[in-house]
């Protein structure tokens, strides 16, 4: 008998502050990276998907991103923009 199957792994990349497209706050941002594995006899092999998402602390919107503007948003955190420095996901 083989057992196999899949296993969610949910990463947290960085904290940004960003302008929320849903409610508009200006507000911390967390930037995810959630990674699906296929497994064989509960060791995880291989990924089947990657999706990244932000989601905004305030309201609890998540805006699902592309992996360069995840990239981009991860560079962008490593660099620590001034304080009061804000910008839109995607931008």
């Amino acid at each position: 008998m083989i057992i196999f199957g899949t296993k969610g792994y949910l990463y947290q990349l960085a904290v940004l502050t960003l302008v929320c497209g849903h409610c508009g706050n200006p507000s911390a941002h967390m930037l995810r990276k959630r990674v699906t594995k296929f497994t064989l006899f509960f060791v995880p092999l291989f990924p089947v998907s990657t999706k990244y998402t932000t989601q905004c602390t305030f309201c609890g919107a998540e805006q699902r991103l592309t992996a360069p503007q995840a990239e981009q948003l991860q560079l962008q955190a490593a660099s620590a923009p001034s304080a009061g420095h804000q910008v839109r996901p995607g931008e």
